[in-house]
């Protein structure tokens, strides 16, 4: 195996998952996590771990950052539901 290749790769991810926990904005945060999971796919078919690669960019990468996305937007109060008082959160 060639070093040259898993260097720039493992400091891909060890930069993405700190720029994951170190942003405040949960949307830039996302991003990063989908960046770590593409950098993840990049290791594994480096290590020739083709099937689990494209399983990873499949579903970390594409589908869990959709999701994480979509759950962050429902999720997120708009500005028409501040002003109707319904950005409050839920009361118990």
């Amino acid at each position: 195996m060639n070093p040259w290749l898993h260097t720039p790769v493992l400091i891909l991810l060890v930069m993405s998952a700190f720029f994951a926990l170190w942003f405040r904005n949960l949307l830039y945060s996302i991003v990063s996590l989908g960046v770590f999971s593409l950098a993840l796919s990049l290791e594994f078919y480096i290590l020739r771990a083709p099937d689990v690669a494209i399983a990873e960019a499949a579903i970390g990468a594409a589908l869990t950052t959709a999701i994480f996305i979509l759950t962050l937007r429902a999720c997120t109060p708009r500005s028409k539901d501040i002003k109707q008082g319904k950005g409050e959160g839920a009361k118990l």
